[in-house]
Protein backbone atom coordinates (compact mmCIF):
# COMPACT_ATOMS: atom_id res chain seq x y z
CA UNK A 1 0.00 0.00 0.00
CA UNK A 2 3.04 2.36 -0.61
CA UNK A 3 1.79 5.71 -0.95
CA UNK A 4 -1.59 5.27 -0.41
CA UNK A 5 -1.50 8.23 2.27
CA UNK A 6 -1.95 11.61 1.81
CA UNK A 7 1.86 13.66 2.08
CA UNK A 8 1.43 16.53 4.82
CA UNK A 9 2.08 19.73 4.13
CA UNK A 10 0.43 20.53 1.26
CA UNK A 11 -2.83 21.14 0.23
CA UNK A 12 -5.09 18.09 -0.58
CA UNK A 13 -8.15 18.45 -3.19
CA UNK A 14 -11.65 16.82 -3.40
CA UNK A 15 -11.18 14.43 -6.08
CA UNK A 16 -13.93 13.50 -8.22
CA UNK A 17 -13.97 9.66 -6.93
CA UNK A 18 -15.11 11.75 -3.39
CA UNK A 19 -17.83 13.39 -5.61
CA UNK A 20 -18.67 10.18 -6.90
CA UNK A 21 -18.86 8.96 -3.66
CA UNK A 22 -21.50 10.97 -2.51
CA UNK A 23 -24.17 10.41 -4.61
CA UNK A 24 -25.06 7.62 -2.41
CA UNK A 25 -25.61 10.27 0.30
CA UNK A 26 -27.93 12.47 -2.35
CA UNK A 27 -30.00 9.57 -2.30
CA UNK A 28 -29.89 9.17 1.76
CA UNK A 29 -31.03 12.71 2.52
CA UNK A 30 -33.97 12.18 -0.10
CA UNK A 31 -34.96 8.42 1.81
CA UNK A 32 -34.74 10.49 5.30
CA UNK A 33 -36.81 13.46 4.10
CA UNK A 34 -39.62 11.53 2.90
CA UNK A 35 -39.25 9.47 5.88
CA UNK A 36 -39.94 12.45 7.94
CA UNK A 37 -42.51 13.68 5.92
CA UNK A 38 -44.45 10.53 6.01
CA UNK A 39 -44.36 10.32 10.12
CA UNK A 40 -44.78 13.62 11.08
CA UNK A 41 -45.33 12.95 14.92
CA UNK A 42 -42.63 11.89 18.11
CA UNK A 43 -42.02 8.98 17.03
CA UNK A 44 -40.90 9.47 12.96
CA UNK A 45 -38.87 12.47 13.93
CA UNK A 46 -37.27 10.55 16.42
CA UNK A 47 -36.43 7.71 14.30
CA UNK A 48 -35.52 10.31 11.34
CA UNK A 49 -32.86 11.72 13.69
CA UNK A 50 -31.54 8.38 14.82
CA UNK A 51 -30.73 7.44 11.07
CA UNK A 52 -29.71 10.60 9.87
CA UNK A 53 -26.70 10.46 12.61
CA UNK A 54 -26.39 7.14 11.77
CA UNK A 55 -25.73 7.93 7.77
CA UNK A 56 -23.76 11.45 8.97
CA UNK A 57 -21.66 8.91 10.75
CA UNK A 58 -20.82 6.92 8.53
CA UNK A 59 -20.07 9.98 5.75
CA UNK A 60 -17.65 11.89 8.33
CA UNK A 61 -15.50 8.79 8.74
CA UNK A 62 -15.39 8.71 5.18
CA UNK A 63 -14.14 12.12 5.01
CA UNK A 64 -12.00 12.00 8.28
CA UNK A 65 -10.14 8.72 5.83
CA UNK A 66 -9.63 10.71 2.90
CA UNK A 67 -7.88 13.42 4.46
CA UNK A 68 -5.46 11.08 5.43
CA UNK A 69 -5.52 8.54 2.43
CA UNK A 70 -5.53 9.22 -0.96
CA UNK A 71 -9.35 8.50 -2.78
CA UNK A 72 -6.90 8.58 -6.14
CA UNK A 73 -5.00 5.35 -4.94
CA UNK A 74 -6.30 2.36 -6.22
CA UNK A 75 -6.62 0.38 -2.69
CA UNK A 76 -8.79 3.70 -1.91
CA UNK A 77 -11.03 3.77 -5.12
CA UNK A 78 -12.07 0.07 -4.60
CA UNK A 79 -12.42 0.96 -0.44
CA UNK A 80 -14.96 3.82 -1.62
CA UNK A 81 -16.40 1.86 -4.60
CA UNK A 82 -17.65 -1.39 -1.80
CA UNK A 83 -18.41 1.61 0.51
CA UNK A 84 -20.83 2.81 -2.17
CA UNK A 85 -22.18 -0.22 -2.20
CA UNK A 86 -23.37 -0.54 0.90
CA UNK A 87 -24.22 2.94 1.57
CA UNK A 88 -26.43 2.52 -0.98
CA UNK A 89 -27.62 -0.81 0.57
CA UNK A 90 -28.11 1.41 3.63
CA UNK A 91 -29.88 4.13 1.73
CA UNK A 92 -32.71 1.97 0.69
CA UNK A 93 -33.57 0.09 3.54
CA UNK A 94 -33.88 3.89 5.76
CA UNK A 95 -37.63 4.08 4.76
CA UNK A 96 -38.07 0.78 6.84
CA UNK A 97 -35.12 0.56 9.31
CA UNK A 98 -37.34 0.03 12.01
CA UNK A 99 -39.43 -2.33 10.47
CA UNK A 100 -38.67 -4.87 7.89
CA UNK A 101 -35.21 -4.22 6.75
CA UNK A 102 -33.45 -3.34 9.93
CA UNK A 103 -31.50 -5.66 9.68
CA UNK A 104 -30.55 -4.88 5.94
CA UNK A 105 -29.76 -1.27 7.34
CA UNK A 106 -27.60 -2.61 10.09
CA UNK A 107 -25.81 -5.01 8.35
CA UNK A 108 -24.78 -2.30 5.84
CA UNK A 109 -24.07 0.11 8.11
CA UNK A 110 -21.83 -2.21 9.67
CA UNK A 111 -19.91 -3.59 6.74
CA UNK A 112 -19.66 0.23 5.76
CA UNK A 113 -17.87 1.25 9.33
CA UNK A 114 -16.07 -1.76 10.14
CA UNK A 115 -14.66 -2.31 6.75
CA UNK A 116 -13.63 0.88 5.64
CA UNK A 117 -12.17 1.34 9.42
CA UNK A 118 -10.03 -2.19 8.50
CA UNK A 119 -8.74 -0.58 5.13
CA UNK A 120 -7.35 2.44 6.88
CA UNK A 121 -5.90 0.83 10.22
CA UNK A 122 -4.06 -1.85 7.75
CA UNK A 123 -2.93 1.20 5.33
CA UNK A 124 -1.60 3.23 8.33
CA UNK A 125 -0.02 0.43 10.56
CA UNK A 126 2.96 2.22 10.44
CA UNK A 127 1.82 5.61 10.75
CA UNK A 128 1.05 7.48 14.33
CA UNK A 129 -2.41 7.83 12.67
CA UNK A 130 -2.80 4.05 12.23
CA UNK A 131 -3.06 3.35 16.06
CA UNK A 132 -6.17 5.71 16.19
CA UNK A 133 -8.02 3.97 13.46
CA UNK A 134 -7.13 0.62 15.23
CA UNK A 135 -8.95 1.86 18.16
CA UNK A 136 -11.58 3.22 16.21
CA UNK A 137 -11.75 -0.29 14.20
CA UNK A 138 -12.58 -1.61 18.09
CA UNK A 139 -15.45 0.36 18.79
CA UNK A 140 -16.84 -0.20 15.71
CA UNK A 141 -16.62 -3.98 15.83
CA UNK A 142 -18.31 -3.31 19.84
CA UNK A 143 -21.21 -1.21 18.18
CA UNK A 144 -21.57 -3.62 15.23
CA UNK A 145 -23.00 -5.85 17.56
CA UNK A 146 -25.59 -3.31 19.43
CA UNK A 147 -26.55 -2.58 15.41
CA UNK A 148 -27.28 -6.24 14.26
CA UNK A 149 -28.76 -7.36 17.82
CA UNK A 150 -31.10 -4.65 17.28
CA UNK A 151 -31.92 -5.40 14.12
CA UNK A 152 -32.71 -9.06 15.17
CA UNK A 153 -34.84 -8.02 18.49
CA UNK A 154 -36.75 -5.78 17.10
CA UNK A 155 -39.65 -3.36 18.61
CA UNK A 156 -38.06 -1.42 21.82
CA UNK A 157 -35.15 -3.35 22.15
CA UNK A 158 -34.34 -1.82 18.87
CA UNK A 159 -34.66 1.55 19.64
CA UNK A 160 -32.84 1.11 22.93
CA UNK A 161 -29.81 -1.04 21.30
CA UNK A 162 -29.10 1.14 18.18
CA UNK A 163 -29.54 4.68 20.68
CA UNK A 164 -26.80 2.50 22.73
CA UNK A 165 -24.52 2.56 19.79
CA UNK A 166 -24.93 5.66 18.22
CA UNK A 167 -24.50 7.19 21.67
CA UNK A 168 -21.14 5.27 22.11
CA UNK A 169 -19.58 6.16 18.70
CA UNK A 170 -20.57 9.71 18.77
CA UNK A 171 -19.30 9.72 22.31
CA UNK A 172 -15.81 7.55 21.40
CA UNK A 173 -13.72 10.57 19.79
CA UNK A 174 -14.50 12.84 23.01
CA UNK A 175 -12.53 10.16 25.11
CA UNK A 176 -10.12 8.98 22.38
CA UNK A 177 -11.37 5.78 21.58
CA UNK A 178 -9.80 4.61 25.02
CA UNK A 179 -10.18 0.86 25.26
CA UNK A 180 -8.72 -1.52 27.83
CA UNK A 181 -5.24 -2.07 28.02
CA UNK A 182 -3.94 0.28 24.73
CA UNK A 183 -3.04 3.74 24.96
CA UNK A 184 -6.16 6.49 24.29
CA UNK A 185 -5.62 8.41 21.41
CA UNK A 186 -5.36 12.36 21.60
CA UNK A 187 -6.12 15.21 19.05
CA UNK A 188 -3.05 15.92 18.67
CA UNK A 189 -2.34 12.66 16.24
CA UNK A 190 -5.34 13.82 13.94
CA UNK A 191 -3.95 16.89 12.29
CA UNK A 192 -6.13 17.26 10.02
CA UNK A 193 -6.26 19.11 6.10
CA UNK A 194 -8.62 21.87 7.36
CA UNK A 195 -8.88 23.21 3.48
CA UNK A 196 -10.05 19.62 2.30
CA UNK A 197 -12.42 19.11 5.39
CA UNK A 198 -14.22 22.38 5.08
CA UNK A 199 -14.74 21.76 1.12
CA UNK A 200 -16.20 18.26 1.72
CA UNK A 201 -18.70 19.26 4.52
CA UNK A 202 -19.29 22.29 2.39
CA UNK A 203 -20.11 19.99 -0.48
CA UNK A 204 -22.46 18.10 2.06
CA UNK A 205 -24.23 21.08 2.45
CA UNK A 206 -25.00 21.67 -1.10
CA UNK A 207 -26.20 18.06 -1.38
CA UNK A 208 -28.77 18.87 1.25
CA UNK A 209 -29.44 22.29 -0.20
CA UNK A 210 -29.60 20.31 -3.53
CA UNK A 211 -32.33 17.93 -1.86
CA UNK A 212 -34.45 20.75 -0.68
CA UNK A 213 -34.92 21.95 -4.14
CA UNK A 214 -35.57 18.72 -5.37
CA UNK A 215 -38.28 18.14 -3.27
CA UNK A 216 -39.69 21.58 -4.33
CA UNK A 217 -39.61 21.47 -8.15
CA UNK A 218 -40.84 17.64 -8.02
CA UNK A 219 -44.14 18.57 -5.24
CA UNK A 220 -44.86 21.81 -8.08
CA UNK A 221 -44.15 19.30 -10.69
CA UNK A 222 -46.85 17.65 -9.83
CA UNK A 223 -49.43 19.40 -8.36
CA UNK A 224 -52.92 19.00 -10.32
CA UNK A 225 -53.37 22.74 -10.30
CA UNK A 226 -50.93 25.32 -10.17
CA UNK A 227 -52.81 27.98 -7.99
CA UNK A 228 -51.03 31.65 -7.33
CA UNK A 229 -50.88 30.25 -3.42
CA UNK A 230 -48.79 27.76 -5.00
CA UNK A 231 -46.11 29.24 -7.32
CA UNK A 232 -45.75 31.64 -4.69
CA UNK A 233 -44.98 28.94 -1.84
CA UNK A 234 -42.83 27.40 -4.35
CA UNK A 235 -40.78 30.96 -5.05
CA UNK A 236 -40.77 31.43 -1.05
CA UNK A 237 -39.15 27.94 -0.97
CA UNK A 238 -36.33 28.68 -3.32
CA UNK A 239 -35.75 31.77 -1.81
CA UNK A 240 -35.20 30.25 2.13
CA UNK A 241 -32.90 28.13 0.23
CA UNK A 242 -31.24 30.46 -1.31
CA UNK A 243 -30.89 32.56 2.06
CA UNK A 244 -29.35 29.36 3.69
CA UNK A 245 -26.82 29.09 1.47
CA UNK A 246 -25.82 32.59 1.85
CA UNK A 247 -25.52 31.95 5.55
CA UNK A 248 -23.10 29.31 5.23
CA UNK A 249 -21.19 30.50 2.18
CA UNK A 250 -20.95 34.29 2.24
CA UNK A 251 -18.18 34.34 4.64
CA UNK A 252 -17.74 31.77 7.26
CA UNK A 253 -17.46 28.52 5.06
CA UNK A 254 -13.78 30.13 3.88
CA UNK A 255 -12.75 31.89 6.98
CA UNK A 256 -13.48 29.37 9.40
CA UNK A 257 -10.97 27.11 7.18
CA UNK A 258 -8.66 29.47 7.41
CA UNK A 259 -9.27 29.68 11.50
CA UNK A 260 -8.56 25.92 11.37
CA UNK A 261 -5.69 25.58 9.79
CA UNK A 262 -4.04 28.12 11.93
CA UNK A 263 -4.95 26.10 15.11
CA UNK A 264 -2.57 24.75 17.23
CA UNK A 265 -4.77 21.47 17.76
CA UNK A 266 -6.46 21.34 14.49
CA UNK A 267 -7.52 17.56 14.97
CA UNK A 268 -9.38 18.72 18.05
CA UNK A 269 -10.83 21.77 16.31
CA UNK A 270 -12.00 20.26 13.29
CA UNK A 271 -13.61 17.63 15.23
CA UNK A 272 -16.21 20.16 16.89
CA UNK A 273 -15.94 22.54 14.17
CA UNK A 274 -16.73 20.13 11.54
CA UNK A 275 -17.68 16.51 12.64
CA UNK A 276 -20.51 18.14 15.30
CA UNK A 277 -21.25 21.20 15.05
CA UNK A 278 -22.67 20.76 11.49
CA UNK A 279 -25.10 18.06 12.30
CA UNK A 280 -28.11 20.67 12.81
CA UNK A 281 -27.17 22.09 9.79
CA UNK A 282 -27.82 19.83 7.91
CA UNK A 283 -30.24 18.33 10.03
CA UNK A 284 -32.32 21.70 9.70
CA UNK A 285 -32.03 21.82 5.64
CA UNK A 286 -33.67 18.19 5.54
CA UNK A 287 -36.58 19.66 8.39
CA UNK A 288 -36.86 22.94 5.79
CA UNK A 289 -37.14 20.70 2.77
CA UNK A 290 -39.98 18.90 4.56
CA UNK A 291 -41.95 22.09 5.43
CA UNK A 292 -41.42 23.43 1.81
CA UNK A 293 -43.11 20.49 0.24
CA UNK A 294 -46.16 20.66 3.16
CA UNK A 295 -46.39 24.49 2.55
CA UNK A 296 -46.12 23.96 -1.68
CA UNK A 297 -48.83 20.90 -0.85
CA UNK A 298 -51.43 23.33 0.79
CA UNK A 299 -50.30 27.27 1.05
CA UNK A 300 -53.63 27.88 2.15
CA UNK A 301 -54.95 25.23 4.30
CA UNK A 302 -55.13 25.14 7.71
CA UNK A 303 -51.67 25.08 9.72
CA UNK A 304 -51.05 21.39 11.22
CA UNK A 305 -48.64 20.83 14.18
CA UNK A 306 -46.14 19.57 11.68
CA UNK A 307 -46.46 21.85 9.53
CA UNK A 308 -45.42 24.71 11.67
CA UNK A 309 -43.12 22.68 13.38
CA UNK A 310 -41.02 22.02 10.38
CA UNK A 311 -41.65 25.13 8.28
CA UNK A 312 -40.31 26.94 11.51
CA UNK A 313 -37.75 24.43 13.41
CA UNK A 314 -35.71 23.76 9.82
CA UNK A 315 -34.50 27.38 9.52
CA UNK A 316 -34.21 27.53 13.42
CA UNK A 317 -32.02 23.88 13.21
CA UNK A 318 -30.20 25.22 10.80
CA UNK A 319 -29.45 28.82 12.11
CA UNK A 320 -28.67 26.92 15.29
CA UNK A 321 -26.17 24.58 14.07
CA UNK A 322 -24.71 27.87 12.16
CA UNK A 323 -24.21 29.83 15.34
CA UNK A 324 -22.84 26.88 17.14
CA UNK A 325 -20.35 26.40 14.01
CA UNK A 326 -18.75 30.09 14.42
CA UNK A 327 -18.90 29.97 18.27
CA UNK A 328 -16.45 26.94 18.14
CA UNK A 329 -14.73 28.43 15.58
CA UNK A 330 -14.29 32.16 16.13
CA UNK A 331 -15.87 32.34 19.28
CA UNK A 332 -18.41 34.11 19.57
CA UNK A 333 -22.17 34.06 18.35
CA UNK A 334 -23.66 37.16 15.98
CA UNK A 335 -26.75 38.78 17.95
CA UNK A 336 -28.88 38.62 14.56
CA UNK A 337 -28.37 34.82 14.55
CA UNK A 338 -29.87 34.42 18.14
CA UNK A 339 -32.42 36.93 17.22
CA UNK A 340 -33.39 35.22 14.50
CA UNK A 341 -33.87 31.85 16.09
CA UNK A 342 -35.93 33.44 19.15
CA UNK A 343 -38.16 35.00 16.48
CA UNK A 344 -38.89 31.82 14.53
CA UNK A 345 -38.74 30.02 17.74
CA UNK A 346 -41.53 32.13 19.67
CA UNK A 347 -44.04 32.13 16.58
CA UNK A 348 -44.21 28.48 16.78
CA UNK A 349 -46.49 28.60 19.66
CA UNK A 350 -48.15 31.42 18.76
CA UNK A 351 -48.99 29.78 15.45
CA UNK A 352 -50.05 26.37 16.91
CA UNK A 353 -52.98 27.72 19.31
CA UNK A 354 -54.80 30.04 16.34
CA UNK A 355 -53.75 27.25 13.79
CA UNK A 356 -56.76 28.62 10.94
CA UNK A 357 -55.48 32.32 11.33
CA UNK A 358 -51.93 31.92 9.66
CA UNK A 359 -51.89 30.11 6.59
CA UNK A 360 -48.85 27.73 5.38
CA UNK A 361 -47.92 30.29 2.81
CA UNK A 362 -47.64 33.11 5.13
CA UNK A 363 -45.54 30.93 7.85
CA UNK A 364 -43.47 29.66 5.30
CA UNK A 365 -43.18 33.83 3.91
CA UNK A 366 -42.03 34.80 7.41
CA UNK A 367 -39.39 31.68 7.73
CA UNK A 368 -37.77 33.02 4.58
CA UNK A 369 -37.47 36.54 5.70
CA UNK A 370 -36.11 35.16 8.80
CA UNK A 371 -33.27 33.37 7.06
CA UNK A 372 -33.00 36.03 4.05
CA UNK A 373 -32.82 38.60 6.87
CA UNK A 374 -30.06 37.14 8.81
CA UNK A 375 -27.96 36.74 5.80
CA UNK A 376 -28.69 40.27 5.01
CA UNK A 377 -27.14 41.35 7.93
CA UNK A 378 -24.03 39.29 7.67
CA UNK A 379 -23.51 40.39 4.47
CA UNK A 380 -23.07 43.94 5.77
CA UNK A 381 -19.70 46.00 5.37
CA UNK A 382 -17.28 45.18 8.26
Amino acid sequence: MAGILRPRGQAAKVVPVELFFDLVYVFAITQLSHLLLDHLGAAGAAQTLLLTLAVWWAWMYTTWTTNYLDPDHPTMRLTLAAMMLAGLAMAAALPQAFGPRALWFATAYVVLQVGRSLVVALAARHEPIGHTFRLILGWHVISAVLWVGGAFAGGTAQVVLWVVALAAEYAAPWHGYRLPFLPRATTADWSIDSGHMAERCQLFVILALGESILVTGLTLAGGDHLSVATVAAFAIAFLTSVAMWWVYFDRSAEAAAEKVAESDDTGRLGRSAYTYSHIPIVAGIIVAAVGDELAIAHPLGPISPGTALTVLGGPALFLAGHAVFQRVVFGRVPASRLAAIAVLVVTAPVVLLAPSLVPPLALAGLAAVVVGGAAFWDSRPA
